[in-house]
């Protein structure tokens, strides 16, 4: 039986970067992963971007916060850059003008660098784009394309030197409590014990919620596909940036001279090892094929990953209403990888009982947004 301050359930980004901030303000972490390795599930399968302007108002603000560790990392996190130049274009059909409008004005207020760009201007970046679909859109030249897996080994590696561990194969079968301290057994009949239990166990957090007796908040793990596709031999598009409808209906970057496409879908689901369904593909290129002037004869490879939602959108990173040992770090909705370095630190530093990191709180950041008892969680907004 090994005992930790803080036992974190799931070893994905969210999990692995709440164990480095935990570990280094001090406390005794263990990990418990039920693959083989970390981030099979949501985090190894992420076509990652950093932007200041993409999702939510909360994530657009743990993005920002984010900022300054994707920099300026810690010394020996990583060999190579985290970011690297990609930018974003995000087009706004008639009728979306106000909703863009809306995220430049808070963009730029949070120091984000825009360019508004008229439909004739983003045809010049991006070529194939019919612009009649389209009534304006934003280019945020800055947006960073992400290295997920230097980012989460990063964290991993860190966490470990600072005498972190990590259990992969590590699946729970039973989560109680015995003298006031929580005790997790694996099913290959390992115990272990903390004072904490940390739920970052992602389209799995409710069934981590049962078997530790607390109620479930509702997640609902939602599929998101990604279809590859090659383009025809006088299309370049080498340095475009990633180009997303505002709606969320579709999104396409060049990946190796190829396009890495997605129709942005959310279609829910069981927690599962998640595979691309043919319709989804079908729908994928198709709107692609609607959207520009590429022809797709063949789709390439494809895959889908989990993108895991509360009814209102927003992560929960809180204490349980019920049990202040049992901590929620869930509902990423996708979103994990650009609010990675903020979402830990701040999990962190709640569980910690030092409340909101002052940088977080001077973005706006609260409690309330993030609590497991706001309304909006189970209601929506």
């Amino acid at each position: 039986m090994t005992h930790s301050d803080i036992l974190i359930i799931g070893g994905g980004i969210a999990g692995m970067s709440a164990a480095f901030f935990l570990a280094k303000a001090g406390k005794s972490v263990t990990v418990l992963e039920r693959e083989d390795q970390p981030g099979y599930h949501s985090t190894g399968r992420s076509a990652a971007l950093y932007s200041e302007t993409y999702g939510p108002k909360i994530i657009r603000k743990m993005s920002t916060a984010s900022r300054a560790f994707f920099i300026t990392p810690p010394d020996g996190f990583t060999e190579n850059p985290i970011l690297t130049p990609r930018g974003i274009i995000m087009t706004a059909a008639p009728g979306e003008e106000a909703e863009l409008d809306a995220i430049l004005t808070e963009g730029r207020a949070n120091g984000a660098n825009f360019v508004e760009l008229t439909p004739d201007a983003l045809k010049e970046i991006v070529p194939v784009i019919h612009t009649d679909r389209v009534a304006k859109a934003a280019y945020e030249p800055d947006a960073m394309d992400i290295d997920v897996h230097a980012l989460h080994w990063g964290f991993i590696r860190q966490f470990k030197a600072l005498g972190g561990s990590a259990v992969t194969k590590a699946d729970v079968s039973a989560i109680g409590k015995a003298d006031g301290k929580w005790q997790v057994t694996l099913a290959k009949g390992d115990v272990y014990t903390g004072d904490i239990v940390v739920n970052a166990a992602g389209a799995w957090a409710d069934e981590i919620a049962t078997k530790a007796g607390i109620k479930p908040l509702g997640i609902v793990p939602k599929r998101r596909t990604a279809v590859m596709v090659d383009v025809p031999a006088d299309v370049k598009p080498h340095g475009w940036p990633l180009v997303a409808c505002l709606d969320e209906t579709l999104y396409f970057k060049e990946d190796a001279g190829r396009l890495l496409v997605s129709p942005a879908d959310t279609t829910p689901t069981e927690p599962h090892d998640v595979q691309p369904d043919e319709l989804d593909i079908a729908i994928t290129i198709d709107r692609l094929m609607t959207a520009t002037s590429i022809e797709v004869r063949r789709p390439g490879e494809s895959w889908a990953g989990l993108r895991s939602f509360f009814a209102d959108g927003d992560p929960v990173s809180s204490f349980d209403p019920a049990d202040d040992s049992f901590y929620w770090l869930a509902g990423q909705g996708g979103y994990g990888i650009q609010t990675a370095p903020a979402m830990g630190e701040y999990a962190a530093s709640i569980i910690t009982g030092n409340g909101v990191p002052p940088q977080m709180e001077k973005l706006g950041i609260t409690t309330d947004a993030l609590s497991a008892t706001r309304p909006t969680l189970v209601s929506g907004k």
